[in-house]
């Protein structure tokens, strides 16, 4: 099979869908690797790295989409790339359908075979895939949340650690799942004053045993989170639902009992976000102020972080790009439920519920076979 990695275009992206090892083992399997030029450089890898493990480098964004059986990438296709998607091409990468209906129609109506990170499962039913940058930008909404809420910045000026004599800021997390939970321990190191909201109880005693005593959690419900965000310096969103639009949780008019100055970072953007005034911004302007609140609502967080974030990711999605590229999407995934739940669209059908209900289309259901 022809593998194609192409150079990521979303703004302030620098990561990148493939290792030189992951190219080294392809090829040891038999298949042709095509690496767009220049397409690791954000990530630190050379073109030089990726010749030495045996892929071939070619100079064209749209060079790669035309000869590729598989094209491997890390960001949904932006709208100069929908015309460059073939018909029964298999495409695997963050896809994140529900928050964006243009893309969800292009992508139908070009035909591929979309396999999503987001929605692929584990035995547990977990994301793997989606977990490592979770983490990522679990850990990244404190480091941003520090920095804007820093006077010049727009924010409230408040340090998160407090000092000696001055109250620490109070950081309301909403959602104890991989990112509610990776905001919260970093938040804890910073001496901040944290609390974490989520609909289940069971997974609020798993995070009160493993949290230091400065996070604490409450049940998610509408007069809880309406308190936090009063109380609150910083909100974290961090809400989910596998393939589906991120609920709104907090409405516009919820922001204005907020204090001014305060900042709320929507991780869940990507799934059209948990705060009613959050719009997608980018890392070369990531925030906007509504009501006086200070919202940072990047969609590709991680990419900032291109070296750490790619390494974690290929890390984890690798072994899928192999088992797809030896056997095909459809073999590969017939006797693999985790990686049927990946398979959103096939032919122009929506094969993935959510996404289809999201958008009032037609849903068909996928059994591992060529629609």
């Amino acid at each position: 099979m022809i593998v194609g990695v192409p150079r990521e275009i979303k703004p302030d992206e620098y990561r990148v869908a493939m290792l030189p090892s992951g190219v080294d083992e392809l090829c040891l399997a038999g298949h042709e690797v095509l690496i767009e030029a220049g397409a690791g450089l954000g990530s630190g890898i050379t073109d030089q790295e990726y010749e030495e493990s045996g892929a071939k480098l070619v100079p064209g964004h749209a060079d790669v989409f035309a000869a590729a059986d598989l094209i491997v990438k890390v960001k949904e296709p932006m709208q100069e790339e929908w015309s460059l998607l073939r018909p029964g091409q298999t495409v695997f990468t963050y896809f994140h359908f529900a928050a964006d209906s243009e893309l969800t129609h292009a992508v139908r109506d070009s035909r591929i075979n979309a396999a999503a990170y987001e929605t692929l499962q584990g035995r547990g039913r977990d994301l793997p895939l989606l977990t490592p940058m979770s983490e990522v930008a679990g850990r990244m909404s404190i480091q941003e949340g520090a920095k804007f809420l820093e006077r010049p910045q727009e924010g409230r000026g408040i340090l998160l650690g407090g000092v000696p004599g001055v109250a620490p800021a109070h950081i309301a997390i909403i959602g104890g799942g991989v990112v509610g939970k990776n905001a919260a321990q970093i938040a804890a190191g910073f001496q901040a004053d944290v609390v974490i909201l989520d609909t289940n109880v069971d997974r609020l005693r798993y995070l009160e045993d493993i949290m230091p005593p400065n996070v604490n959690t409450l049940f998610s419900d509408r007069h809880n989170i309406r308190e936090q965000l009063r109380k609150a310096d910083l909100v974290i969103g961090g809400v989910l639902i596998p393939g589906a639009r991120a609920p709104r949780l907090v409405s516009a008019a919820d922001l204005k009992t907020m204090k001014h100055g305060a900042v709320v970072i929507d991780v869940c953007i990507d799934q059209g976000g948990c705060f009613e005034t959050s719009r997608p911004t980018t890392h070369s302007d990531p925030t906007y102020i509504v009501d006086g609140i200070v919202h940072y609502c990047v969609t590709n967080m991680p990419g900032a972080v291109g070296r750490t974030s790619t390494y974690a990711l290929c890390n984890v999605t690798f072994p899928y790009v192999l088992r797809i590229a030896n056997k095909g999407l459809f073999e590969a995934s017939r006797n693999d439920s985790g990686l049927a739940a990946a398979v959103n669209m096939v032919n122009g059908r929506i094969t993935n519920q959510a996404v289809a209900e999201t958008f009032g289309l037609p849903y068909t259901p996928y059994n591992g076979n060529s629609l």
